[in-house]
């Protein structure tokens, strides 16, 4: 009987090995339609391509130097090669407009990897950003009232309130000196997250007047675990052995679950107390304008069908996916925008004399209309886009259509490309903003007046916004683009007509979550800069 079990074991994992060597080795090298891409060639063993195009100092580079070489559309390689085996994880890199749009206005064909969606559900649920299918469409038909322009254009008071309690707390800092270095980077997420507790639910952190409330810390204490750390050995393990996380808890799951507890702790009784007022006056929710309020209201409409609700979990979860990517993308590109005006001197004086033209209680409506500042947002957007890179995977086989030809590894040229089930796409969020072959040669340098006068190429570039990819497109486009973009140009209006900004320290780039500064030499993400007041009364004269 002993000798029948063994047999059997050997057995199986003699058929599983035989697997392995068919699905890894043989088809990948041999049968594989990935493998008769042209791209770059892995040099050593257990190399990767994934540094080349995922670090943003050198990803536009090499973007740039690949397109020219193997066209818009190659293959590069995730877990490299090992010593027997040929260049492993095959994924598709596509420059090409006419794929990238095809892709992203194919979510169920291509939605992103379980693995990512585990990575991000770990930290802010199960919402918007790693909901598939049916699952994300019942949530973006529950939270499109939240958008729409009318209810955007409430939020101008908000924005406004809370970019001069910033400007009052950089004044308070000034004091008598003719100047000082903060970081900015710090400073906005601050005042960002005022600004989405109160559009998102109603709450007030207060965290520009003092970085204490419970709920504010979790989430600062979460998130900060995650720009740390970044997505460590063990992280990436956890994806796959999740029952890790149960039976040998480190201090990045003990600090989530400690975060959760605080925040889903105070989430569940907002969410109760704002759906008791609305059941019990009905005309309260005619009035309604925070995301939360939104939600339960859209969610109980008539128009909905009850299969399309989402439960009172699925809106906790919202809030918490709301709250890092409405605070921490926004603060990051308004803390780069400063760093590209610190940096060119030249642009921000330009800035200033517009910005200045207006009185300081100016509508909205005055400031978009503002068009050397809508160039610099516009710009800033395009050059550092808070999201890097992000990936999907074929749920299917696939045809991917090709704006531009290329020529495979056999000689053979075509215009299509055979998507097996299963392979991954990546998607160059900032190589479609940087690509030299279609931005021009100073593709890579901040240039607000480039927006005058576009390359023809721009006009097939996909992307919900300006042909730029930083908002994403098709279904999945980012929801809160408008909130975004509104919120920045009311802080830079107020805050470039208020201080002058100079830049001293060697500031780089790096793709941790986000694409977040750090001085160069230092561990800890941070933007100083240095600010100056100005004298609103003498067009912008720096006091």
């Amino acid at each position: 009987m002993i000798a029948l079990v063994f047999s059997v074991l050997i057995s199986l994992c003699l058929f599983y090995l035989g697997w392995c060597l068919w699905t890894i080795v043989i088809y990948h090298w041999l049968f594989s339609p990935i493998q008769q891409l042209p791209g770059p060639v892995l040099q050593r063993f257990f190399s990767t391509n994934l540094q080349f195009v995922m670090e943003p100092e050198m990803s536009p580079h090499y973007h740039d130097k690949w397109e020219s070489v193997y066209g818009k559309t190659f293959c590069i390689h995730g877990f490299g090669k090992a010593i027997i085996l040929p260049e492993l994880d095959p994924r598709i890199l596509t420059l090409d407009p006419k794929a990238m749009t095809h892709v992203l206005n194919e979510p169920i064909t291509y939605p992103k990897p379980w693995q990512s969606r585990r990575l991000i559900s770990e930290l802010i649920g199960n919402g918007l950003f790693s909901a598939e299918g049916a699952s994300h469409r019942r949530q973006r038909k529950v939270l499109n009232p939240a958008f729409s322009n009318h209810n955007l254009q409430s939020f101008g008071p908000l924005f406004t309130s809370q970019v001069f309690k910033l400007r009052d707390a950089w004044k308070a800092l000034l004091g008598k000196e003719r100047e000082v270095s903060i970081d900015v980077a710090h400073w906005f997420s601050r005042a960002t997250f005022d600004v989405i507790g109160i559009a998102g639910f109603d709450y007030h952190f207060n965290a520009l007047e003092a970085e204490s409330n419970p709920v504010y810390l979790a989430y600062r204490e979460m998130f900060q675990v995650g720009v740390d750390d970044g997505f460590t050995a063990r992280s990436i393990l956890e994806v796959y052995l999740p029952i890790l996380k149960k039976i040998w808890p480190d201090k990045r799951t003990n600090t989530i679950r400690r975060s959760h507890d605080i925040i889903y702790g105070v989430g569940r009784q907002l969410l109760e107390r704002r759906k008791k007022e609305l059941e019990e006056d009905r005309r309260t929710s005619l009035h309604t304008k925070d995301l939360l309020g939104l939600m339960i209201f859209s969610n109980l409409s008539p128009d909905i069908t009850e299969d399309q609700r989402i439960s009172d979990q699925d809106m906790l979860d919202e809030i918490n996916s709301f709250f890092f990517a409405g605070s921490d993308s926004t603060s990051l590109a308004l803390s780069w925008t400063l760093y590209l005006l610190a940096t060119t001197p030249e642009a921000q004086t330009r800035l200033r004399k517009e910005v200045l033209s207006l009185d300081a209680d100016a509508s909205f409506k005055a400031i978009d209309a503002l068009t050397f500042l809508d160039k610099c947002c516009r710009e800033e957007l395009r050059l550092i886009p808070p999201v890097h890179s992000s990936l999907r995977v074929a749920d299917r086989d696939d045809i991917l259509p090709l704006s531009t030809s290329i020529q495979l590894r056999n000689g053979e040229v075509v215009d299509q490309v055979h998507v097996p089930k299963g392979t991954c796409i990546h998607i160059p969020i900032e190589g479609f903003n940087l690509l030299s072959s279609v931005w021009g040669p100073d593709a890579h340098r901040f240039n607000p007046d480039r927006w005058d006068n576009l390359p023809s190429a721009v006009k097939d570039q996909p992307g919900l916004y300006s042909n730029l990819m930083t908002f994403s497109g098709g279904p999945r486009g980012c929801i809160g683009m408008r909130f975004s973009i509104m919120e920045m140009k009311i802080f830079l209006f107020q805050l470039v007509r208020s201080f002058e900004f100079v830049a001293k320290e060697k500031v780089v780039k790096r793709n941790v979550v986000l694409t977040r500064p750090f001085v160069l030499g230092k561990r800890r993400s941070q933007l100083p800069i240095i600010i100056r007041m100005v004298d609103s009364r003498d067009e912008g004269t720096t006091l």
